[in-house]
């Protein structure tokens, strides 16, 4: 009799629970996939992830690591403080755009500049999911939410947050990537980022922030598959997917030593140390 051979498998990292995920909600697929990283590195005794407010709040349910619950937006916060106090851990915070990009964005932007040695894993799906479908930073212009209900007016509201971009501008950030999860080559695109993120704190070289194109059929009103559809159609388009920061595809050993050479050219920056 032939030896079984078992080709696929839940991730030990990943708890056997059921989640309060609604039906083709992403954040399963993206929960699997830092759950398959944290396997294959061979970390999860040193993990600790931070969870958000938002859809993944339960996530400390959901994964097998030391889990930390952080107020609405602070999860940067108390990651940088897990990270200081335990450098040899490996830190990650999983967010979704009301979370990190709203009332989070000052927590977000101030730990990227500083260069914490932590991993932020940023679900966008441009509209609030857990609290019943509100204009996010991130909704398109003319979207229809519960609170734009004519679509989201950017005379009033403004464009939309584009996060990557934004963080790209910082010295800070050693690396930082786009990706969605809409087709299994997305998904596989998807975990090779999440996988380096890890890998580039493993490995001392600085900040990592990895975005998730992602979608909400429940609040969008939609099935998973036009929801998809819809993902593809709009939101690709407003963020584009790829890589906008990566310090080592730059030759530089890690974010720090890329920052000091974008500050070269400032008499003061480059005396090096304190003033």
């Amino acid at each position: 009799m032939a030896e079984e051979k078992i080709v696929f498998q839940r991730p030990k990292s990943l708890l056997p629970v059921v989640t309060n995920y609604c039906p083709g909600c992403v954040h399963g697929i993206v929960n699997r996939l830092v759950a398959e990283t944290i396997d294959e590195l061979g970390i999860e005794g040193r993990t600790v992830g931070i969870a958000p407010v938002g859809c993944s709040v339960m996530a400390y349910n959901f994964f097998a690591c030391d889990m930390a619950e952080a107020a609405h937006g602070r999860a940067p916060a108390v990651a940088t403080g897990i990270k200081r106090v335990c450098p040899d851990n490996i830190v990650f915070s999983y967010q979704g755009d009301g979370d990190l990009a709203s009332i989070g964005m000052a927590e977000t932007v101030h730990a990227a500049t500083r260069g914490e040695h932590i991993t932020v894993i940023f679900i966008n799906n441009a509209i609030y999911g857990m609290t019943g479908g509100q204009m996010a930073p991130t909704s398109l212009p003319n979207q229809v939410t519960q609170t734009s209900p004519y679509g989201r007016d950017v005379s009033t509201a403004g464009y939309p947050v584009r996060v990557c971009e934004l963080l790209s501008s910082l010295d800070g950030p050693a690396y930082i990537e786009r990706v969605t999860v809409d087709c299994p080559k997305n998904i596989r695109k998807a975990k090779k980022a999440i996988k380096k993120a890890f890998q580039y704190q493993i490995d001392g070289i600085g900040y990592s922030f990895v975005e998730v194109v992602a979608t909400c059929p429940t609040n969008w009103g939609m099935t998973p598959q036009k929801a998809f559809e819809w993902l593809r159609e709009n939101m690709l388009p407003y963020y584009p997917l790829g890589v906008y920061r990566d310090v080592v595809a730059d030759g530089f050993a890690n974010a720090a030593e890329a920052a000091a050479a974008r500050a070269k050219d400032c008499p003061i920056a480059s005396q090096g140390g304190k003033a």
